[in-house]
């Protein structure tokens, strides 16, 4: 299905979600805030590795290309976050079922005790953020978040035909 072309000014509205978002994501990605949300869980993880944890804890277990495609980098950044990781016990290799010579990365206990420490201290932040929210405000963005990031995927997907096999797990 061809996109259709964008209108040669962008709606009110759409220029204000795009500034929130922007907003959002630079709050949540900065170094203070990484390293407060590691305090919180108790868990000593740079951003790669959180983001790599989360990806594999979204599936099944993965090649190192795999996860490189879903994550958007490149698969020596992957490489080394997963060594790093394996050093310090989170993750493991496992032999591809669909390639003997292949290797797959999975969480191991450990890993997946960490990942749930973090995503637990993330939603306390998140929950302490939007105390003051009703319960229908939360339902409904957390649907309009749904729907958003389902369509922006398959937006890509229309736009990527590779990004169809690579669907980003929820965080």
């Amino acid at each position: 299905m061809p996109t259709p072309p964008l209108p040669d000014v962008p709606s009110p509205e759409v220029t204000e979600i795009e500034r929130a978002l922007t907003r959002i994501t630079y709050l949540s990605t900065r170094a203070r805030q990484h390293d407060r949300l590691m305090a919180l869980a108790g868990v000593p993880l740079d951003r790669a590795a959180v983001a790599l944890l989360r990806q594999i804890a979204d599936c099944e277990p993965l090649r190192p290309g795999e996860l490189a495609v879903r994550l958007g980098v490149e698969a020596s950044h992957v490489t080394r976050t997963v060594q790093q990781l394996q050093k310090s016990g989170y993750v493991t290799r496992v032999p591809d079922p669909d390639d003997r010579r292949a290797q797959r990365i999975e969480l191991t206990e450990a890993g997946a005790r960490a990942i749930a420490k973090v995503r637990e201290a993330g939603v306390r932040g998140m929950q302490m953020a939007l105390s003051d929210w009703s319960p229908e405000e939360l339902r409904q963005l957390a649907t309009l978040f749904h729907r958003m990031v389902d369509d922006f995927l398959a937006h890509a997907a229309d736009e990527d035909p590779e990004s169809q096999s690579a669907p980003v797990g929820k965080a």
